[in-house]
């Protein structure tokens, strides 16, 4: 039987999302900036060993999002790991899970954000980014249908630059196979990092399980959404990914500062190099809305437990959308986008979200038959590759990573504390 959200009968959403708004929505936090941005790095870490670091996310990934999905059936309440820690292991990891979430992903809003501005108008790149969290956090006030359908269409145009830069670079008489080789400069450790900053890029689909109070049917609907979700993905980055390395080698690839629009140019189509550029635009778009989304749902959740203060669980009563938290996100992500530099947000953030799924899978081990376990193996593949993607990051998002959860920390003390008098 699955638990019911917490939280007064004002606070509870309604369940408006099918199954494909609900896939729709994991394609649009993974098929988004991502896939226009951390090749590069990743590259620059793993070498020829690229499409290695890739499978290697990937698994993890699918570990994490089985996990997730099993948890998310059995717990179908806006909060994703915060509520599944704090059911399974205990209100100290449920904190734990939603403060590693909001702050690595409200990072990675301004990243997303700063995207934006980069392409639109990089004289203005702030502007533009603070306008653009301004538009899409009035437009998820507006109601989560009305996201969704903004996302399907992002979606959809994303996939379409993608495919053009894929057929072109691949029939392209730039294309060398030889390039896909894994050479001596694919070492363990570098192989590692990569996974680790390509896991940015694969970590949306825990928003369709951050949005289970409002998914119909979420017990049925969750557990086929997340791994159809992650399975388009993996098709379209590893599509994506070889095409930029057999135009471009591991080298050159690892210094492109817009990968696929080199990749274009390079394959004699520079006219597409603009059309690349827009899609990265409007990929970080997609991926803004959906990180204002999944951040405030755990928002709402953890200030219905008064993790948070209790203000944000207020949910519209017209919209049914958590507004307070929607609009106090917007907020700080303005703020960020303002007064930071988030060049190393791609780290900064997997860390937080690989710490987000270590605590999903250590929840899931937890289980039992009766309750939708999945198969063992799963949750130790993805408690131990969260584990150890998260140590081989680059050392300042290790460092960062691990004073924002001592922070975590020592807040959820500062709270019982307080509680206690």
């Amino acid at each position: 039987m699955a638990v019911a959200p917490t939280g007064a009968g004002q606070s509870r959403l309604e369940r408006r999302l099918g199954l494909r708004d609900a896939v729709v929505i994991g394609l649009g936090s993974m098929i988004g900036a991502g896939v226009f941005s951390a090749p590069a790095p990743a590259a620059a870490a793993a070498g020829s060993g690229l499409l290695l670091g890739l499978g290697l996310a990937a698994v993890v990934a699918y570990c994490n999002a089985t996990s997730s999905a099993r948890l998310a059936a059995r717990y179908p309440a806006s909060g994703g790991t915060y509520v599944y820690g704090r059911e399974r292991l205990g209100d100290f990891w449920g904190h734990l899970a939603g403060w590693s979430f909001v702050v690595g992903k409200t990072a990675s809003c301004a990243a997303m954000a700063l995207t934006v501005g980069a392409y639109v108008w990089p004289a203005h790149e702030r502007e533009v980014a603070v306008a653009a969290v301004a538009a899409l956090t009035a437009l998820s006030c507006t109601g989560v249908q009305k996201a969704a359908w903004l996302t399907r269409t992002i979606v959809a145009v994303v996939l379409l630059v993608l495919a053009a830069v894929v057929v072109a670079s691949l029939t392209s008489g730039q294309a060398q196979a030889a390039r896909l080789d894994i050479g001596a400069d694919a070492g363990v450790h570098g192989v590692l990092q990569g996974a680790g900053l390509l896991f940015f890029a694969f970590a949306g689909y825990a928003r369709i399980a951050t949005l289970g109070e409002e998914v119909r049917d979420p017990g049925r609907t969750i557990p086929r959404a997340v791994p159809i979700a992650l399975g388009i993905t993996l098709v379209v980055y590893a599509a994506v990914a070889a095409s930029a390395l057999a135009v471009l080698g591991p080298e050159r690839l690892a210094g492109a500062a817009a990968p696929l629009a080199e990749t274009v140019r390079a394959a004699g189509a520079p006219a597409l190099a603009p059309i690349a550029g827009a899609g990265a635009a409007i990929a970080a778009l997609g991926s803004l809305l959906a990180l204002i989304l999944g951040v405030s749902r755990t928002m709402l959740a953890m200030a219905r437990d008064r993790h948070l203060p209790p203000a944000l669980a207020a949910v519209h009563p017209r919209t049914k959308v958590p507004y307070r938290a929607e609009l106090t996100v917007g907020a700080v992500v303005a703020v960020l986008v303002l007064a930071t530099d988030l060049r190393g947000a791609i780290g900064f953030s997997s860390f937080g979200v690989l710490a987000y799924y270590a605590i999903a899978n250590a929840s899931a081990w937890t289980l039992t038959a009766g309750e939708g376990r999945p198969p063992r193996i799963v949750p130790v593949l993805g408690l131990t590759g969260c584990v150890a993607l998260a140590v081989s990051l680059p050392p300042i998002s290790v460092l960062s990573g691990g004073a924002v959860l001592a922070a975590g920390a020592v807040l959820y003390a500062a709270r019982r504390t307080l509680n206690g008098r």
